[in-house]
């Protein structure tokens, strides 16, 4: 018996080695061509300092190691054609895993490429190359902080903080400021009430009816990140979405909003197996390794969601 345990171990390794790299040819190969023949088309224009051929090497690396929720590989998992759309997703959009501007997640046997924070404003540079930097920060309780407000645009004068104010339970704001390289500046400040409204509108529901975050959300063991996330989308989403007249870069752009709130969904409340969700697939596959051009003015469709079996790719919460 004990020979023969390494012949097994052996033979089980070549198989799945031997089942990568078909996955790697019906799925990676198949994107690689689909990108390639967008751009000689003329219907994708990927950034001058973004590489495809990267960005598709460390998601695939990062792929290899990702599980759904019952531990299951994601790539025996999930359907070849949602793999392929989340690849295609992340390419048009111009991130890559490896520098944490995107991470994937599994909808039973769908998988999707979700955007990060770090991704929002790495887009917001990109369609804007006017600008030279983005940052975010929270305000806390006993904090100097003061800004002005100067011809409709909020400006900030000062904000001071002491190590000992900095507590998730007593935070009062937080503001995002997008500068640009010819000295504008543009600010979005939300107050812990408005950051708090907005999550109400999540259909996670972290904020119970006494206006309270719930204990055991992301939202609650991470309100800091999650408060940075928030201002952070309000103040690039409009530069994204006015930006760029590409319609697959849109198209990608609004399927990664359309999902973030199930994301939530998936991660805190998977016991809820047979919640809808809005899935809008604009780069669907045929199956034969084709993608179907994408339809304008299609509006998203409403579908029933398969149950969920999410995993996200790295350990840290998807901000």
């Amino acid at each position: 018996m004990s020979e023969q345990t390494p012949k097994y171990h052996a033979g089980a390794q070549q198989t799945q080695q031997s089942q990568l790299a078909l996955i790697k040819k019906d799925v990676v190969d198949v994107v690689a061509n689909a990108i390639r023949k967008y751009q000689e088309n003329g219907q994708l224009q990927l950034p001058p300092d973004y590489s495809a051929e990267n960005a598709l090497k460390s998601a695939w690396l990062a792929l290899q190691n990702t599980i759904d929720k019952n531990g299951k590989p994601v790539l025996q998992a999930c359907d070849k054609n949602s793999i392929a759309n989340a690849l295609l997703n992340m390419i048009i959009q111009g991130l890559t895993p490896a520098k944490n501007q995107c991470y994937f997640v599994a909808y039973g046997n769908q998988l999707t490429c979700m955007r990060s924070y770090h991704g929002t404003m790495t887009l917001a540079k990109r369609v804007d190359d006017n600008i030279e930097d983005i940052f975010a920060e929270v305000v806390y309780e006993g904090d100097t902080f003061k800004y002005k407000i100067n011809r409709g645009r909020k400006e900030i004068i000062e904000h001071a903080q002491a190590l000992e104010n900095i507590d998730s339970k007593k935070i009062k704001a937080a503001y995002c400021v997008v500068y640009y390289r010819d000295g504008r500046a543009r600010t979005e400040i939300m107050t812990i009430d408005e950051i708090k409204q907005a999550w109400k509108q999540s259909q996670v529901k972290p904020i119970d009816e006494k206006g309270n975050i719930r204990a055991g959300t992301t939202h609650e063991k991470f309100t800091a990140e999650m408060c940075k996330r928030t201002v952070i989308n309000r103040c690039c989403k409009p530069i994204i979405n006015s930006s760029s007249d590409n319609y697959l870069f849109k198209q990608a752009v609004t399927r990664s909003e359309e999902i973030a709130a199930e994301t939530e969904v998936a991660e805190e409340i998977a016991a809820n197996a047979n919640r809808e969700f809005i899935d809008v697939d604009p780069l669907s596959g045929n199956g034969n390794g084709t993608y179907n051009q994408p339809t304008q003015e299609e509006p998203p469709q409403e579908e029933a969601a398969p149950p969920r079996q999410e995993q996200t790719l790295f350990d840290q919460p998807p901000f």
